[in-house]
């Protein structure tokens, strides 16, 4: 079986990181979403609403589960006996930085990375960029679920 996680901090859901996860559904037996847990960083959604809502988003994919972690995702990858990280790429600044964390996690542990580039009319999407737009009061519901939009109007309120 061939298993594979897809991390992040998912501060909020996105359609960009759904979409992943579903591309990375097909390719894979089995898809982690693993939803960092780092209660050093200040976040608009705690670590359980983070979870729940990408289990929530993810729930028509039947080989997809969620699971919260703290650490490396090394670590992650290698107490679950899983054979790649899949990241979704933007834009080649993305690129950069996530070549340097793929060969260090293969240098650590093996590890395989795979990368997938965003769809196009989700490339400029970030939980960052939603989270300032719709702390202005812009509209962000054609980025991101519709039950994550309530939760940052409410939230953000």
């Amino acid at each position: 079986m061939r298993r594979a996680v897809c991390p992040g901090s998912f501060d909020p859901a996105t359609f960009g990181h759904v979409d992943i996860v579903r591309r990375a559904s097909r390719l894979f037996d089995e898809v982690i979403v693993a939803v960092g847990t780092n209660v050093s960083k200040n976040r608009l959604f705690d670590a359980d609403e983070r979870i729940t809502m990408m289990r929530r988003a993810c729930a028509d994919l039947s080989n997809v589960s969620v699971e919260g972690f703290t650490g490396l995702v090394t670590t992650f990858c290698a107490e679950r006996d899983v054979d790649a990280i899949v990241k979704g790429l933007r834009a080649a600044s993305d690129f950069d930085y996530e070549l340097q964390m793929a060969q260090m996690n293969s240098s650590l542990t093996g590890v395989e990375t795979v990368f997938i580039p965003t769809s196009p009319e989700r490339g400029f999407v970030s939980s960052s960029l939603v989270k300032e737009v719709a702390g202005f009061g812009g509209d962000v519901s054609s980025f991101v679920p519709g039950f994550v939009h309530d939760l940052l109007k409410e939230r953000l309120a």
